[in-house]
């Protein structure tokens, strides 16, 4: 099923493409409308293996393939932090090794009987994951959870939540993974885009954890939530250049049919310079993109690339939706408008994984500026 072609990888888009076009695309909106994707969709999913990409089968290069298929086929990247936001659930589970846990989380999670979650933002550490203040302390064969996470994607359907805590001392060295289950409260949040996939905050009061859900070494969590980081950044950067291509690709359709003035609108002039315009920006970011993409495959130190990587494709997203929108004209303001789901989407790109001004501190760092 699955080629070894850097960049097209044909069998699977095919696979990806079709099942895009057939089990997401003529749905969405209604999902849209409930606020979240049915579980048959992640059984589905499953069937074909495309949960598992990345860690039963495939690697990164896959991931990425998938993912511009499915936005670009009709999906959206709310479609893909809800259906695929176990590859964010169960990466610190899948690389610890620990066989029990992956037999009861992330195995589960693959087959699309379980949904996952992961909670590392609270309300007074967004960005700063050394500054967590939610506390596990040990009781016997248990942890004693007390805390609060927000913005947690799939945290309302999750059957379980892979929970950044402080059972150690202050800063970094002090916070370790636990995997919890139930015992908390949820409480489900309204949010400018991204309606299909569900977003809660989580209330821990006293819930105990066995200390069998350790996920890794006690202490050691912060140094496995950095190690994903650099994969879930280069996701959300293909998933912007994949939106702003499908929202070119939406626009490009218009403005050949749309007529003005007695012409279709690709007529003029300032209109095919800019979509020439959308055009360079979106690929510039995708080729960028995936030569990251492959550099992390292959092992590569490239968390400086990987913040340029985000920060031009959330860049070129942003002004690609903006200026569809504008095209489209008052057509782009409805809700029936695909572009402007898109619109809306879009925003939160910039900040999720790590907002674009932590991005750009980061590579500044990196790169000895500080």
């Amino acid at each position: 099923m699955i080629t070894k072609d850097l960049y097209e990888r044909k069998e699977l888009r095919q696979l990806v493409r079709d099942f895009t076009r057939r089990e997401i695309a003529p749905h969405l909106g209604q999902w849209e409308r409930d606020g979240e994707v049915p579980r048959e969709l992640h059984k589905k999913a499953a069937e074909l293996d495309l949960l598992g990409i990345g860690f039963e089968h495939g690697d990164l290069l896959d991931s990425v393939a998938l993912t511009e298929e499915i936005i670009q086929n009709g999906g959206s990247s709310g479609l893909m932090a809800a259906l695929f936001t176990l590859g964010i659930a169960i990466p610190h589970i899948w690389q610890s090794g620990n066989e029990d846990l992956i037999e009861r989380f992330a195995k589960p999670a693959i087959r699309g009987e379980k949904i996952g979650s992961l909670a590392v933002t609270e309300p007074g550490a967004g960005s700063d994951v050394a500054a967590i203040r939610t506390r596990a302390v040990r009781d016997g064969d248990h942890y004693v959870v007390t805390g609060e996470k927000t913005f947690i994607t799939s945290g309302c359907r999750a059957d379980f939540v892979t929970t950044a805590v402080r059972t150690g001392g202050e800063g970094y060295q002090g916070i370790s993974l636990l995997v919890i289950e139930d015992g908390f409260t949820r409480r489900k949040l309204d949010k400018m885009g991204w309606h299909c996939s569900d977003t809660a905050e989580l209330h821990f009061d006293g819930v105990r954890v066995p200390v069998a859900n350790l996920v890794g070494q006690e202490n050691q969590g912060f140094a496995l939530i950095m190690q994903q980081f650099q994969v879930e950044r280069v996701t959300m950067a293909v998933e912007a250049y994949a939106t702003a291509q499908r929202a070119l690709d939406l626009t490009v359709e218009w403005v050949r049919n749309r007529e003005t003035f007695g012409k279709p609108l690709i007529k003029n002039q300032v209109v095919r310079h800019k979509l020439a315009h959308m055009a360079q920006k979106i690929d510039l970011a995708r080729t960028y993109t995936r030569e990251v993409a492959a550099r992390i495959d292959r092992g590569d130190d490239c968390v400086t690339e990987v913040c340029f990587a985000k920060n031009a494709a959330v860049d070129a997203c942003s002004e690609v939706v903006d200026e569809a929108v504008q095209l489209h004209g008052g057509m782009g303001y409805m809700r029936e408008s695909e572009v402007e789901r898109h619109y809306r989407d879009a925003r939160i790109l910039g900040i999720g994984g790590g907002a674009s001004e932590v991005m750009t501190e980061l590579a500044a760092r990196r790169l000895g500026f500080a």
